[in-house]
């Protein structure tokens, strides 16, 4: 029998203020979020997304108070190298993969673009440029969540027992792993620096939707090349600068932090709530083999490659 949506109200609340307590971390958010996304109806699903896409952001450019931006620069020269192999490899696969799987050609940009440059973000900023219908965003968007939820459990297992450095780490999570929050969150379980050169690495390929969306555009015959940049990265480097260059703000630059912790962690409760069985069902299994390959492609590739060369 479904619960009244008063007492759907006060349980999925009450489960959102659990996660501002201290001793919550990013995985059992999003493990919370995902038990209760199949117990009950999710009580607030558009306010829940429009809240997931703001309380990012704002906890991504709350992170870069705690950054230095000259080792920050050093980490995103660094991630260069890879995220250009990166990128181009995994947009090649997946045109090949789409072929063999006879999967829509607008379904299987989408997922490869969300692959190659940031899950989500990548989706919602090209969708409109390539005029794709809604099943095509669903099931895109639908992909990336289920990979990003097992990779923020699955990653600091594997790097732990590979025994990968900080630094190692951070740059396999900013490329293997789709969207920000699953990378910061994965990055903050490993630790400080794994952290800083992940998050800066990942805002660095973030920048990469914006030539794509101008080669979309010319794939797809559309002569819509309106794509929303993502302002928030310009944010993200001005806390970094503030935190590097303003003593009375490097004072507070801790707590800003802790607080953007906080609020990631959150993020990802509501972004595992958002993550029902209906939504694992739409996906199909064609265009969710054609996501795990890919998946597994960059992460076996770029694992392989760090470890050998960094």
């Amino acid at each position: 029998m479904e619960l009244k949506e008063q007492t759907r109200k006060i349980i999925f609340l009450t489960a959102a203020l659990f996660c501002l307590m201290p001793f919550m971390s990013a995985p059992l958010a999003l493990l919370l979020g995902l038990i209760m996304a199949q117990l009950i109806k999710h009580p607030y699903p558009e306010l829940s997304h429009k809240a997931t896409n703001w309380l990012l952001k704002v906890s991504v450019v709350g992170l870069g108070f705690g950054m230095n931006v000259f080792a920050a620069m050093k980490a995103g020269k660094e991630g260069v190298l890879f995220t250009v192999a990166s990128i181009a490899g995994v947009l090649i696969l997946g045109f090949i993969l789409g072929k063999i799987f006879k999967i829509g050609d607008k379904t299987s940009y989408l997922i490869s673009a969300g692959t190659a440059i940031c899950g989500g973000s990548a989706i919602a900023a090209l969708s409109p440029v390539m005029k794709a219908e809604e099943k095509d965003i669903s099931v895109s968007l639908g992909i990336v969540f289920i990979l990003n939820s097992v990779a923020l459990f699955l990653f600091p297992m594997i790097g732990h027992a590979l025994d990968l450095t900080q630094s190692q780490f951070g740059m396999w999570c900013a490329i293997a792993i789709h969207d920000t929050s699953s990378v910061v969150g994965a990055a903050s379980k490993y630790g400080t620096e794994a952290l800083q050169i992940a998050t800066t690495v990942k805002l660095a390929r973030a920048l990469w939707i914006v030539p794509l969306a101008f080669g979309t555009a010319f794939l797809f015959k559309s002569d819509r090349c309106k794509v929303q940049l993502p302002y928030f990265i310009g944010l993200f480097i001005l806390a970094m600068l503030s935190n590097t260059y303003l003593p009375f703000v490097a004072v507070l630059s801790p707590y800003i932090v802790s607080i953007a912790k906080v609020g990631l962690t959150l993020t990802l409760f509501l972004i595992g709530s958002g993550l029902s069985f209906k939504v694992v069902r739409v996906v199909g299994v064609k265009p969710f083999l054609q996501g795990l390959i890919l998946w597994l492609a960059i992460s076996g590739a770029s694992l392989w490659a760090i470890m050998t060369l960094c």
